[in-house]
């Protein structure tokens, strides 16, 4: 009989850096939260949902890292200015 364990397959991406524009600024999910007064958990909902766009950062633990683009919450907040 084969041993099955439960084994994460983690999926290569880039580093952040290079998903960002050259001085664009990475926000986490808590700073993002803050930045547009909801709880970190709606972040974390509306990132899963895809309505906002995230890097997802490789990582082990509890829950799962992202990094928003600046300029994703300026086109969330000022949709009409930045299109």
């Amino acid at each position: 009989m084969e041993n099955i364990t439960s084994r994460r397959s983690y999926t290569w991406r880039r580093p952040p850096e290079e998903d960002a524009l050259p001085g664009e600024k990475l926000l986490t999910v808590k700073e993002t939260a803050k930045k547009l007064r909801v709880d970190d958990t709606t972040v974390r909902r509306w990132i899963a949902n895809g309505i906002l766009d995230a890097i997802t950062l490789p990582h082990k633990g509890k829950r799962q890292a992202y990094r928003i683009r600046e300029r994703t919450i300026r086109e969330l907040i000022e949709p009409g200015e930045t299109a």
